[in-house]
């Protein structure tokens, strides 16, 4: 017990040593500030340090990059969430817990100091720490801005030490506060830097000069209502072979028969549309072993932003070079199988996907999810859905592995998705030859509230409620006949669904892009 007593007593003295000399170097910091002759760094820190409270100088940065989508706007997004979390943490919790005296106002010459300072503990320094997050969010999402924006940051700090109402050292715990609460918030909104995936080349796609040997397909419906794509296309691949969608005439036929009307001169078929458009064509190119051209014409283009290609002129490069990556197609068959014959091997449909499907409620949530992530960006749109769908869902009733679970949907993705254990935002590859299955129990206790206290705090995958597996077939019997969509849209119903990888990875079109480092990319973030 004595020899505990003496190194309880030796480490606290060491602290105290420790928190003498902090209070030491923050008064000399102080000192030195002081002395400072008159200048014009005055009076521009006194108007900085004002433009920051109440982070007004952080929320009008952020309102002008939510003005321009894509990586801007997430920045601004993760900024302002990264503020409100580290700004409650340092008022509500660690002021009062840690109350510390200002530095002596009248230490400083009149010019230096700012009217009603505030009176607050003193550590740490809330402006510090909400300067710090912003910054450090805003890089994490568009480093393009990093450059203005963290030296912006660093002076808001320091205006705080210059202008008398902090020491040195809240400053620095401040700061380091809110960076940490800004770096923890990928825990349950991970960065991605790219949206492209990793895929295998393919050196045997054929060259499409002005787009000669190439039918393609382009729906006028797909994406924003003032833009056509069809024009552009024609436009840029003037000897390709144009189809246009038109309402009442079924695409895949129509696509079917102009292949079969020109025979060897068809090289490959191409599509400018969404992710439904691009999945029907898709279907043809792969019972025909042809390649693909994807120019991305939809609203959200998840699958072009997959593969890597932005933009027309990206696919008209590709073509033009004959560069093209493997890329798995997903497919699964509907039965007619209702609980009583679950075993009827008969088909009745048989469906395409690029990205997702899902059974249960997981269509209503994306739907929900994409209706508001232009505003509030993926992860707090999706958090929203999540909760909006878990309290409107019912259960399904399925049978996956030869085991029956009450669930609220079952997600499958056309490869594995990341972050695991976590909501799933991108694939890191796009020819893994496997699915990523993943699911919510219904049938354990209090399982709505369970999904969101783990979301909140980063822990999905560790909750008792949250399954995956990656398989490279899947069987889903169900009690009863639920619906199916796939990539967000709903396309059938049935008992029991089977869902496999095609057999052979389609060669998609995509430039090599270290063959292309001239060329700007307009990535979107």
């Amino acid at each position: 017990m004595n020899e505990w007593y003496r190194r309880a007593a030796g480490k606290s003295r060491h602290l105290r040593g420790g928190l003498a000399t902090v209070s030491a170097t923050d008064r000399a910091v102080t000192a030195a500030v002081a002395n400072r002759p008159y200048s014009g760094l005055d009076v521009a820190l006194r108007r900085l340090t004002r433009t920051a409270d109440h982070s007004i100088l952080w929320a009008g940065i952020a309102a002008i990059l939510a003005a321009r989508r894509g990586a801007s706007r997430k920045a601004a997004l993760r900024g302002m969430l990264s503020i409100a979390l580290t700004s409650g943490l340092a008022n509500a919790v660690l002021k009062p817990s840690f109350p510390r005296r200002r530095p002596a106002a009248a230490e400083l010459p009149d010019y230096r100091r700012i009217p009603d300072p505030p009176t607050s503990s003193s550590f740490p320094s809330g402006h510090a720490a909400s300067a710090a997050a912003f910054a450090t969010a805003v890089a994490l999402e568009n480093r393009k801005v990093a450059p203005v924006v963290v030296p912006l940051a660093a002076a808001v700090a320091y205006s705080r030490v210059h202008v008398g109402v902090h020491w040195a050292s809240d400053v620095l715990v401040g700061a380091g506060i809110g960076s940490a609460v800004a770096l923890a918030t990928q825990r349950w909104w991970p960065v991605r830097t790219s949206d492209e995936a990793r895929a295998r080349p393919v050196d045997t796609v054929p060259e499409l000069p002005r787009g000669e040997g190439l039918v393609i397909v382009a729906n006028p419906y797909s994406g924003p209502p003032d833009y056509d794509a069809s024009d552009d296309v024609a436009e840029r691949l003037p000897a390709a072979h144009h189809l246009v969608v038109r309402e009442g005439v079924d695409l895949v036929e129509e696509l079917e028969k102009a292949v079969a009307e020109r025979g060897s001169w068809v090289r490959a078929l191409g599509v400018a549309g969404g992710d439904g458009t691009v999945a029907a064509v898709a279907s043809v190119a792969d019972r025909h072993g042809l390649p693909l051209v994807v120019v991305p014409a939809g609203t959200l283009n998840h699958f072009a932003r997959d593969v890597g290609v932005y933009d027309t002129q990206e696919a008209v490069d590709a073509t033009q070079a004959g560069e093209a990556v493997a890329v798995d197609l997903a497919l699964v068959e509907a039965h007619p199988g209702k609980g009583d014959d679950p075993e009827d091997p008969a088909v009745t449909d048989t469906r395409y996907f690029l990205n997702t499907a899902s059974v249960g409620s997981y269509p209503e949530l994306v739907r929900l999810r994409e209706q508001l992530q232009n505003r509030w960006g993926k992860w707090p749109a999706f958090a929203f859905a999540l909760v909006t769908v878990l309290h409107r869902s019912e259960r399904v009733k399925v049978r996956i592995a030869d085991e029956w679970h009450d669930v609220w949907f079952i997600f499958v993705g056309n490869g594995p998705y990341y972050p695991r254990g976590a909501v799933p935002a991108w694939r890191p590859t796009l020819d893994s030859g496997l699915l990523d299955v993943r699911w919510l129990a219904a049938d354990v206790r209090f399982s709505r509230l369970r999904v969101l206290g783990a979301l909140l705090l980063g822990a999905l995958g560790h909750s008792r409620v949250y399954h995956q597996m990656e398989v490279a077939e899947l069987d889903v019997e169900l009690a009863e006949p639920s619906m199916l969509a796939t990539d967000g849209e709903i396309v059938t119903e049935a008992g029991r669904y089977t869902f496999r990888v095609a057999p052979n990875p389609i060669p998609v079109y995509r430039r090599d892009e270290e063959r292309w480092s001239g060329r700007s990319r307009p990535f979107q973030g």
